[in-house]
């Protein structure tokens, strides 16, 4: 089947909401004796108000849960778990100041919520200005406890902050090897905070011998050597970046301003600097797919540093995830017109909308393009939201000109969604065109390969040809629900019907709620003589919200006994 929704719009990470508490509120001293009622308030209540926390918590609605946990948490201040309730999810609202005011105190929770409270704590005096606080909340972490490595991050920039200099420039002991470059990257923006240059560039250059630290050392060094008016060697470490990744634009701009003497960004201040050290823990929580966690940190990082660009957008991401679209679209409104990431910002804002107002998510997108018309993805963004919309003539039409433009230096992306958009409006020649441009440019891109060959077998013409494209796919992809399907509807289309069935049972497997597979399994059944199941098939297709041609092809097979063949006897007795 075809595979081919938005190709460069950025995802978002699922995040999985606080389950509910082990102990039952019975159990915990609470008396169900009324539930919330059915719009979602609660009755007044201690337990219709946790009643009801808990399930904006699991809709996502983390600062309405933290409004309702409060409220039962002030009848019930003895019951412990409430109180826990109401600092998760103010953390997870991004009121940090709620969270490090319920955060659990000595002998309360685990290890892990006590160290999470005392991050809370340190982070809201920190952002008060209360350095000497901020230090004592981290005095003793536990060292293998969660959170951890983001205590050890945050720690010096709170010795800092109380003028606690010897802590805070003391490297910290740890045994992972990303918290040591991130803390040596912090030791050196430190001792130029403190005017010990020379120490300053040892640590830089210490950490530079990392191989890990070298997409994260550079840069900062680079900008340190500008502010020391050292720019000749600062362009050097700028072309050695650029040597790695050479389109890379804040690299280059940065290249730009150095050669022409421009006036480089000046030191992180000391909360600046606290927020881009736990940037580290966040992203590792999302790469372990902690996304809870990851969400967490974030929201501290927004506390230190609420005009750091790179994280609202991630927090943006996270909540529409959970499907609080209005928390994640406050998010990326946070994003200003000046900032580098704008247009990232109004791309992800204008996806928010597709699902529940497709016009309002193409009019940010039209405007957006329109604002920014040298902007590459601006003009993705329209493209991808013209063919979300069906309107693929248009679609290919942004894209046409952005080709033009690029010439030789256009990736295999454009190629590929003007391709799709070629093939949905009938101009199969010149999608087939683009599709072979586009492996011409990644043969080994899974994406592209699936769909030309899918299109091949499906149109009935180079089945074999379109069956090695699919069977490549499968091997880069061998969990991708849709390159299966279509390796499975290439052997039915081949009249191999059992093997068809194996591979269609195993696609269903891997997408279970994607109604052309499960059309495809019930020809697939029908075809080896297992009728009741096909019809079964197809009537689940019509729970799985289709798409109208899909809906009437399948409605046509289950009100007919040919079955698959239905369409092609009502194409003949239409003639």
């Amino acid at each position: 089947m075809f595979k081919a929704a938005r190709v460069l719009v950025l995802s978002a990470s699922a995040l999985a909401l606080c389950a509910c508490a082990s102990a039952t509120g019975a159990s915990a001293g609470l008396r169900p004796s009324q539930s919330p009622s059915a719009d979602g308030d609660a009755t007044g209540t201690p337990y219709g108000y946790y009643l009801a926390g808990q399930a904006a918590l699991d809709a996502g609605d983390s600062r309405t849960a933290a409004d309702y946990f409060a409220k039962a948490s002030d009848a019930k201040p003895d019951v412990g778990f409430i109180k826990e309730r109401v600092f998760t999810s103010a953390l997870l609202a991004g009121d940090v100041a709620r969270a490090a005011a319920t955060a659990p105190g000595p002998g309360e929770g685990s290890p892990a919520s006590r160290l999470l409270g005392a991050l809370a704590q340190s982070v809201e005096a920190l952002a008060k200005g209360r350095g000497a606080e901020a230090y004592a909340k981290l005095s003793n972490p536990e060292p293998d406890a969660p959170y951890s490595s983001a205590a050890v991050l945050l720690k010096p920039w709170a010795a800092a902050a109380a003028g606690r200099w010897a802590d805070a420039l003391s490297m910290p002991e740890t045994g992972d090897r990303v918290v040591k470059v991130i803390a040596g990257l912090d030791q050196a923006l430190l001792f130029e905070r403190a005017g010990r240059h020379a120490e300053a560039e040892t640590a830089f250059k210490a950490m530079m011998a990392e191989p890990v630290g070298q997409s994260l050392i550079l840069p900062a060094y680079a900008v340190f050597l500008e502010r020391r008016g050292r720019r000749k060697e600062a362009v050097g470490v700028y072309d050695q970046l650029l040597a790695s990744d050479p389109g890379d634009p804040s690299v280059t701009a940065a290249r730009a301003r150095a050669l022409h003497k421009g006036k480089p960004p000046a030191q992180l201040s000391i909360t600046e600097g606290a927020a881009q050290a736990l940037m580290a823990p966040a992203a590792a929580a999302l790469s372990d797919k902690q996304s809870e966690i990851a969400l967490v940190y974030l929201r501290l990082i927004l506390r230190l540093d609420p005009n750091r660009d790179d994280a609202w957008l991630m927090a943006g991401d996270l909540m529409g995830a959970t499907g609080d679209q209005g928390a994640a679209r406050e998010a990326y409104l946070r994003v200003g017109g000046k900032s580098r990431r704008f247009v990232d910002a109004r791309a992800r804002l204008a996806w928010s909308y597709q699902d529940a107002d497709p016009a309002a998510a193409l009019k940010l997108a039209q405007e957006t393009a329109a604002a920014e018309p040298d902007s590459y993805l601006a003009q993705v963004t329209l493209s991808d939201l013209l063919r979300a919309d069906k309107k693929f003539v248009e679609s290919a039409k942004v894209i046409d000109p952005l080709i033009a433009h690029l010439g030789d230096k256009a990736d295999w992306r454009l190629y590929y969604m003007r391709g799709v958009a070629f093939e949905r409006s009938g101009e199969w020649p010149k999608a087939e065109a683009d599709f072979n441009k586009a492996l011409a440019l990644r043969p080994n891109q899974p994406e592209v390969l699936n769909y030309l060959g899918y299109s091949w077998v499906n149109r009935g013409e180079r089945i074999k040809d379109g069956m090695a494209l699919i069977e490549k796919a499968v091997d880069l992809r061998p969990d991708e629900g849709a390159y299966v399907d279509s390796l499975g509807w290439a052997h039915y289309r081949l009249g191999q019907y059992p093997k068809a069935v194996e591979l269609l049972e195993r696609a269903a497997g891997l997408e279970a709620g994607d109604p052309e597979i499960n059309d495809h399994l019930g020809d697939a059944y029908w075809r080896v003589g297992r009728r009741d199941e096909a019809r079964f098939q197809w009537a689940a297709v019509l729970t799985l919200d289709p798409d109208p041609d899909v809906k009437a092809r399948v409605q046509l097979k289950l009100d007919s006994p040919l079955g698959p063949d239905a369409a092609a006897a009502s194409s003949v007795a239409a003639k």
